[in-house]
C-alpha cells in the first residue's frame, strides 16, 4: 500500500459511513492528484465493489463494471445487460447482504451515459438498504453538480459529502523526510498534493526532481496545469489564459482585462469559477468584506502553479527543444523571492495555531489605498476583538540579523493606519525564516520548525 499521510477526519467520516446500517450514498471529490483514490482503498473492506471508470463506450464500461461485481456475485459475469437500468436492476436482485459499490472517476461515466443520476438515484432511494454506493472524481464541478444542485436528481440524497484538499503544509517534512527550513523550499514548489510528493520522494533533492518532472521533455508534471482545467471543464483557454497572467504577476482585474483586451465585466465569470475550484484565491485587504472591497487582489492558490507559470510556461519553447538552461536561470535567480512569497502565506495560515491560550482568528495581509508604501504581512484579530496582531515575514538566503525591537516600534507606529486598530492591544510577531535571526527578543518570533509543526494538522 502506497505511503499514506493524515486524513484522519475523512477516514472517519468514510469508515462511519460504511459501518452503519443500510443503504445510503457517499461522495468524494476534489483536484486530481490529492489522493482520492488512494483515500478509498484505505477504507473499503474486502468484499467492496470497486471499479476505475475510464472514458470508453457505455457498452464496454457495462461490462468492466460487470466483470468487477462478479467478483462477490459469482457467474454475474455471464449476463447481458443493455443499459445501465439493466444492469444496476439484476445486481439488486442478486445482491443478499450489505455491500459497498465504488465507482471511482464518476464523471467519465456520466460523460457516456447522462441518465445514470437519474438511474442511480431510483436505485439509492429503494427501500431495502442492501447497497452503500460511493462516487469519486476529480471533475469539481461535475461533482459538485451532481449533489449540490438543487435540481440535479442526487440532490439530497448523499449521506457524506468530502471534497478533498491538498494536504497542510507541515506534512512535507515528514513524507519527504525534511528539516523544517527545506521543507518550506520544497512547499514552494510542491504545494500540498501527495502525488507531487511521492514524486519528488524518488530524487536526491528538489532542484534533480524539477530537472525529470517538470523541466524534462516527458516529465511527468510539464503539462499538468492544461490537464487540472481539463478535470473540469472543456474549452478552459480562456481560464488557462487567466491564471498564466495572475502567474505573471496581474493580480488586478484591470490588469487582466487590458492584457486579454477585454472588459473588466466579462472577467468575473471566469475568475469566479477559477476560485470555487481552489485554483486562484481572491485577497481583501484585512478588515474588509470580500462582497464590497474594490482593493481586491487575486493570487495562485496552489504553489505549483504559481510555480509553473513563473518558471516553466515562460522557457516552454525551449523546454519543448529538450533546452531547460535558460527556466534553470530563471529559477536560480529567482528562487529566494519565490520562496519569500510563499513563507508570507506560511506565516499567515499558521498564525491562529502557534499561541498557546490566545485565540486569532484568520490572517490576511494588510494595505493601503493603491500604490501606498504601507503594508503588513499578518494581520489577525482575537477572537474577544480586544488584541490585533500584526506581523512581519522574513526570509533570508544571506545570514542576516534583524532588529526586534526597531521591527516592532515600525508595526505598531504603522498599526495606527489599520481599519479598527483603535483602543486593541498591538500583538506584534515576526516569522524568520532562511538564515534569517532575531536580533534581541521583542515580540514574537518564529521559525520554520514552529509554523511546520503547528501546520501538521
Amino acid at each position: 500500500m502506497k505511503t499514506f499521510w493524515n486524513r484522519e477526519e475523512e477516514q472517519k467520516r468514510l469508515r462511519t459511513f460504511l459501518a452503519e446500517e443500510g443503504g445510503g450514498l457517499a461522495v468524494l471529490y476534489g483536484r486530481r492528484r490529492c489522493g482520492k483514490s488512494t483515500l478509498l482503498q484505505r477504507v473499503l473492506n474486502a468484499g467492496a465493489i470497486y471499479y476505475q471508470a475510464d472514458q470508453r463506450e457505455v457498452l464496454l464500461q457495462l461490462r468492466s463494471l460487470q466483470d468487477a461485481m462478479s467478483g462477490g456475485l459469482p457467474g454475474f459475469e455471464r449476463g447481458s445487460y443493455s443499459g445501465w437500468d439493466d444492469l444496476l436492476t439484476a445486481f439488486y436482485a442478486r445482491v443478499s447482504g450489505p455491500v459497498c459499490v465504488c465507482l471511482d472517476e464518476f464523471p467519465y461515466l456520466v460523460q457516456s451515459a447522462p441518465e445514470l443520476p437519474s438511474i442511480l438515484q431510483r436505485h439509492v432511494d429503494r427501500p431495502d438498504g442492501k447497497v452503500k454506493w460511493i462516487l469519486c472524481g476529480s471533475s469539481q464541478r461535475m461533482m459538485q453538480g451532481l449533489v449540490l444542485d438543487r435540481t440535479a436528481p442526487l440532490f439530497g440524497r448523499a449521506a457524506v459529502i468530502l471534497n478533498l484538499e491538498p494536504l497542510f503544509p507541515g506534512w512535507i517534512a515528514r513524507a519527504l523526510k525534511l528539516d523544517p527550513r527545506d521543507a518550506v523550499e520544497a512547499y514552494s514548489v510542491w504545494g500540498g498534493i501527495p502525488r507531487y510528493w511521492e514524486l519528488a520522494g524518488g530524487y536526491e533533492d528538489t532542484e534533480s526532481a524539477l530537472e525529470d518532472l517538470v523541466w524534462g521533455r516527458f516529465g511527468v508534471l510539464r503539462d499538468e496545469p492544461q490537464r487540472l482545467l481539463l478535470d473540469d471543464m472543456r474549452g478552459g483557454v480562456q481560464l488557462y489564459s487567466v491564471m498564466s497572467l495572475v502567474g505573471a504577476g496581474c493580480n488586478r482585474v484591470s490588469e487582466i482585462a487590458g492584457r486579454l483586451g477585454k472588459p473588466m465585466s466579462s472577467l468575473m465569470r471566469p475568475l469566479a469559477q477559477l476560485c470555487e475550484l481552489g485554483y486562484l484565491r481572491r485577497v481583501v485587504p484585512f478588515g474588509e468584506s470580500p462582497r464590497d472591497s474594490k482593493r481586491s487582489l487575486y493570487k495562485l492558490q496552489d504553489p505549483f502553479l504559481r510555480f509553473y507559470f513563473r518558471f516553466v510556461l515562460p522557457y516552454e519553447s525551449g523546454l519543448a527543444m529538450g533546452m531547460p538552461g535558460e527556466a534553470r536561470r530563471a529559477w536560480r535567480a529567482g528562487r529566494v523571492h519565490h520562496v519569500a512569497s510563499c513563507w508570507e502565506e506560511l506565516g499567515r495560515t499558521s498564525a491562529p495555531w502557534l499561541w498557546p491560550g490566545q485565540e486569532w482568528g484568520p490572517a490576511s495581509p494588510w494595505w493601503a489605498s493603491a500604490g501606498g508604501a504601507v503594508e503588513f504581512d499578518v494581520v489577525a484579530q482575537s477572537l474577544d476583538g480586544k488584541d490585533l496582531l500584526v506581523g512581519e515575514c522574513k526570509w533570508s538566503e544571506k545570514k542576516t540579523a534583524f532588529d526586534m525591537a526597531g521591527l516592532a516600534a515600525k508595526l505598531r507606529e504603522k498599526a495606527g493606519k489599520i481599519p479598527g486598530s483603535r483602543g486593541r492591544r498591538i500583538v506584534t510577531a515576526f516569522w524568520l525564516g532562511g538564515n534569517a535571526t532575531a536580533l534581541g527578543r521583542t515580540g514574537h518570533v518564529f521559525g520554520p520548525g514552529d509554523v511546520m509543526s503547528a501546520l501538521e494538522r
